[in-house]
C-alpha cells in the first residue's frame, strides 16, 4: 500500500463487492460490456471526491496515475460521466451499507438539520436549466439571502457520519415538513432516540409526527413560545452537524458539484455522502483518533 487512500479503496471494493454490490446473477445489460463493475465504479468516485478533483475530465487525466495501479481499466471520460450519473442506487447503496458498520450507528442520539444547495446565481441559468422538477427559490436565513437551488436535509450521528438525507424543492416543502419526510422514509436509527436539531424544526406538527415514531426532538427555544420546554441544549452537538455540512460542501466539493439535472444532482451528493461514510468506516477499522479527519486520504 502506499497511501492510506490505498488502503481504505482496497478495503471497500473488498466489502462493496462480497456483501452490497454483488454482480453474479444479475441480467446483462444492453450495448458492449461495462469497463468497470459496480464496486469498482464506486471506489473510484469515491477517490474522485476524496482527492478534491470535481470535474470528472480533470479526474481521469490523473487517475491513472494515482490508482491506476490499484484499478488499470479505466474508462474515457464520456462513457465515467454516463455511467456515474445510473449509479446513484449503488452511491446510495454503499452509504446506508458503510454507516450500518460504524460502531456510532447504535448511539443513542441524532443530529439534524438543512442547509441550502445552490445550483444556479443567473436568471439565464434558471430558465435554462432542467433542475426545475427540484430546484427553487428560498430563503438562507443563516445567510440573510435568497438562493435558488434545493433544500439539504441530513440526519447524522454524533460524530458525523450520515444516516440519512433528502433533497427537496424549498417552495413545495418547508424544512419541518422535509424533516418529517425524511424520518418517515428513511431509517435514521436502529430505534427511537432523541434528535438534537434547531429552532426551526419548532411547532407541534413535526414533534407530533417525530414523537409518533419514538424520536423526542432536541432543539433551542423560541423567543415566542408561551410554555417553553425545560431542556439543556448541547450547543457543542449542533457545531458538529455544522462541520459535517462543511466538509460536505467544502472539502468534498459539493458546493461546486456543476450539476444540470436533478438525476446529476442526486447522484453527486451521493457520491459526496458515501466518500464521508467510508472515510469515517475505514477510521474506525484503523483506530484511528479523529474518525471524521480526512486529512490522509486527500493525496
Amino acid at each position: 500500500m502506499k497511501t492510506n487512500l490505498d488502503a481504505l479503496l482496497t478495503a471497500l471494493y473488498v466489502h462493496l463487492d462480497d456483501h452490497v454490490l454483488r454482480s453474479a446473477g444479475r441480467p446483462r445489460r444492453r450495448g458492449p460490456d461495462r469497463v468497470l463493475n459496480d464496486a469498482e465504479l464506486v471506489c473510484i468516485a469515491v477517490a474522485q471526491v476524496l482527492l478534491g478533483c470535481d470535474s470528472e475530465r480533470r479526474w481521469l487525466r490523473s487517475a491513472h496515475v494515482r490508482i491506476g495501479h490499484l484499478f488499470p481499466r479505466l474508462p474515457g471520460q464520456s462513457e465515467y460521466n454516463r455511467h456515474l450519473r445510473d449509479a446513484a442506487p449503488a452511491l446510495y447503496a454503499a452509504s446506508m451499507w458503510l454507516v450500518r458498520r460504524i460502531p456510532s450507528w447504535h448511539d443513542r442520539v441524532r443530529l439534524m438539520d438543512g442547509t441550502p444547495l445552490r445550483c444556479g446565481a443567473s436568471r439565464a441559468t434558471v430558465n435554462r436549466s432542467s433542475l426545475g422538477e427540484v430546484a427553487g427559490y428560498g430563503m438562507d436565513k443563516s445567510h440573510h439571502a435568497f438562493y435558488w437551488g434545493a433544500k439539504l436535509m441530513l440526519i447524522t450521528t454524533a460524530e458525523g457520519a450520515v444516516c440519512a438525507f433528502s433533497l427537496a424543492h424549498p417552495k413545495e416543502l418547508d424544512e419541518r415538513k422535509q424533516a418529517v419526510h425524511l424520518l418517515h422514509v428513511q431509517q435514521a436509527a436502529p430505534g427511537p432516540c432523541p434528535i438534537v436539531c434547531d429552532k426551526g424544526f419548532a411547532g407541534a406538527g413535526v414533534q407530533k409526527a417525530a414523537a409518533d415514531l419514538g424520536h423526542v426532538l432536541i432543539r433551542h427555544v423560541r423567543q415566542d413560545e408561551p410554555d417553553p420546554p425545560v431542556v439543556m441544549f448541547p450547543s457543542w452537538l449542533r457545531q458538529r452537524i455544522e462541520a459535517v455540512i462543511w466538509t460536505l460542501k467544502n472539502q468534498l466539493g459539493l458546493e461546486r458539484h456543476a450539476a444540470r439535472t436533478a438525476e446529476g444532482l442526486w447522484t453527486r451528493l451521493c457520491q459526496r455522502i458515501c466518500a464521508l461514510n467510508a472515510a469515517i468506516w475505514h477510521n474506525w477499522l484503523i483506530s484511528a483518533p479523529v474518525k471524521r479527519s480526512l486529512i490522509a486520504y486527500d493525496h
